[in-house]
């Protein structure tokens, strides 16, 4: 297993939007896949996930759920996602820096029993529609 310091992380991820002119990017998306250990309270997870992530200016949007047919085959074993939307790339790396995050860290991969990550520029291919006036 690599592990990597906060420092090192936030350097890794800057490198990794450099060549896609990280600087004027737009929305980036933190997402992650999960499979808990069985004996983790899962809702306690949740729970502190959303009160970090409510603590923390940075995070644009979270968002996060379990999966729904429980298709083996397609999901290796994975049960729940969380995506988190930050403006740019530097707030990610802020995000995956900041010693809140890092200590929440050592709690949530502690009760997983394989994760994936992926951090990507949000490219829209079709937006959302607009959101009804109030009333309509």
């Amino acid at each position: 297993m690599i592990t990597l310091s906060a420092k090192a992380l936030g350097g890794v991820v800057w490198e990794l939007f450099a060549p896609f002119g990280a600087s004027a990017m737009g929305e980036v998306k933190h997402l992650c896949l999960v499979k808990f250990k069985e004996e983790v309270l899962v809702d306690d997870i949740l729970q502190g996930m959303t009160k970090l992530v409510s603590e923390m200016d940075m995070v644009k949007s979270f968002e996060w759920g379990k999966d729904v047919l429980n298709q083996e085959m397609l999901t290796q074993g994975f049960t729940h996602v969380f995506s988190l939307t930050f403006a740019s790339s530097e707030d990610l790396t802020s995000y995956m820096s900041h010693e809140r995050h890092q200590e929440f860290a050592g709690t949530f991969m502690a009760a997983i029993d394989k994760v994936v990550v992926i951090d990507f520029p949000a490219v829209v291919a079709k937006p959302a529609p607009p959101a009804a006036p109030p009333g309509a």
